[in-house]
């Protein structure tokens, strides 16, 4: 293996300048570079040292890219034979022994009886441009462009992307209910929630007067992170399965951060046992580097050549990057580690609110965690499940608690309809130490947030 040097390390007090170039020269749409105010210059595993020299704990693990954490030696390794063999770096869409690999141990991770009647396409180098491509897919195969979405989802900043996503500020897709236990839109939460929820869609679709066309596609998150680590109910996803399939509309399971083992299966829809008709794929699927596909049933593939294509939808280093990711997670069991690792913090975390009221929910699946915090001392907001009636929200509570962790060398992120909901999404490489470490962390946090002058005083999170 070559020997890598050291990454260069500023001058003590050369991030701060660093930061202010930024400020000054970067898009005032930047976001982590807000509330995450560190250099990155070394990175391995769950552990980041910034530039002043401080060491933290990744939770944020670029949005959930990072399953094997950073600069994995598989990864590295993977990488170092492509560069060192000669390869070509940029082929198009042309076939190379490197994506052929990549294709192969993708498709061996797949439920077998979607992976057996299946067609890859590989689509610009971003997940949203990858819904970009499952929308245009079932559009031609349908002859229909009608979509179907869920309040609270998060599909990419594309313009189709965002406008099947909960904050479309241009609405074009038809709306359905999302199930939750926390905050029921009809009031419910578990079950009776969740039926009521498939029974709206099934009278939406069939009322000849419901003003929904015949829809090209349904599409879904089988756990809803930006809106706030929310899980599907899986009798729910049978039911969302079962409502397509026999209106004949494709089903598009957007898996950009809930797979590669993440929630503690390969792939969520693995949870409820569905077999969707489209796949979108992307996030931990490069091994950390830029990497988009579909994979979709081949009845779909009514596409003429050119339908969707893009300059660097051949990126030779993620595939091989990919490639050793998924033979790594799928060889050492790392999305079972992911549902013991991640029931066991769960639990941590959930009793953690016998102290602190202002911790509404603690939910998620596997190692995709999110911790609401709510005012507990404000006026409901609305009855939800049954006659509780959880607090309002508290951003201003989460920022303080985001900052205070990063003072304690923890990251993490902010999600949720209003910003207050703590995320986790550490590697799945996480140790027992590492995971007791970031409770305890995020515990302290929380006591010295709560205890903040500038709580109250703040009015959101600075994202």
């Amino acid at each position: 293996m070559a020997v890598t040097e050291p990454a260069p390390v500023a001058p003590p007090a050369a991030h701060e300048g660093i930061l202010r170039r930024q400020a000054l020269r970067e898009s005032a749409a930047r976001t982590y570079a807000r509330s995450l105010p560190i250099v990155p210059v070394r990175a391995r595993g769950m552990t980041i040292e910034g530039a002043d020299g401080r060491r933290y704990l990744d939770c944020l693990s670029g949005a959930g890219t990072l399953a094997l954490g950073h600069n994995h030696p598989v990864v590295l390794e993977a990488i170092r034979r492509v560069i060192d063999s000669g390869a070509p770096l940029h082929v198009l869409d042309l076939a190379t022994p490197v994506k052929d690999a990549f294709t192969t141990e993708l498709f061996a991770t797949l439920p077998r009886q979607f992976a057996d009647n299946a067609r890859i396409q590989f689509c610009g180098p971003a997940g949203t441009d990858a819904v970009e491509a499952a929308f245009k897919l079932v559009r031609a195969a349908t002859g229909r462009s009608e979509l179907l979405a869920f309040t609270g989802a998060y599909h990419g900043m594309t313009a189709g992307a965002l406008a099947a996503s909960g904050g479309a500020p241009d609405v074009r897709v038809t709306r359905l209910p999302f199930p939750q236990d926390y905050r029921c839109p009809f009031g419910e939460g578990g079950e009776r929630g969740a039926d009521i929820a498939a029974r709206w869609t099934e009278s939406l679709l069939d009322d000849p007067k419901g003003g929904v066309p015949a829809p090209a596609g349904m599409i879904l998150e089988p756990v809803q992170g930006e809106g706030g680590v929310i899980p599907a109910p899986d009798g729910w996803l049978r039911r969302m399965r079962e409502i397509t399939t026999s209106r004949s509309i494709p089903l598009i399971a957007d898996e950009v951060q809930t797979g590669v083992g993440r929630t503690g299966t390969f792939w969520a829809v693995e949870h409820s046992g569905i077999v969707p008709d489209v796949m979108v794929l992307s996030k931990a699927i490069g091994g950390s580097l830029p990497l988009a596909v579909i994979v979709y049933r081949s009845e779909l593939d009514v596409w003429q050549p050119g339908a969707h294509a893009g300059t660097f939808r051949g990126n030779q280093l993620a595939m091989a990057a990919g490639a050793a990711t998924l033979a790594h997670v799928r060889e050492n069991g790392l999305a079972e580690r992911a549902a013991t690792l991640g029931a066991r913090m769960l639990a941590s975390l959930r009793a953690l609110s016998a102290d602190h009221p202002s911790i509404g929910d603690v939910r998620g699946r596997g190692l995709m965690i999110g911790i609401e915090l709510v005012d507990p001392e404000a006026a409901p907001l609305a009855r939800t499940v049954g006659n509780a009636s959880p607090p309002p929200p508290d951003p201003a509570l989460a920022a303080a608690v985001q900052q205070e962790c990063l003072n304690r060398g923890l990251i993490v992120e902010l999600g949720g309809r209003h910003d207050a909901v703590v995320r986790l999404l550490p590697p799945l490489t996480l140790t027992d130490e590492q995971a007791t470490a970031v409770v305890d962390r995020l515990a302290d946090a929380l006591r010295a947030a709560e205890r903040s002058p500038y709580r109250r005083a703040a009015s959101g999170p600075t994202r």
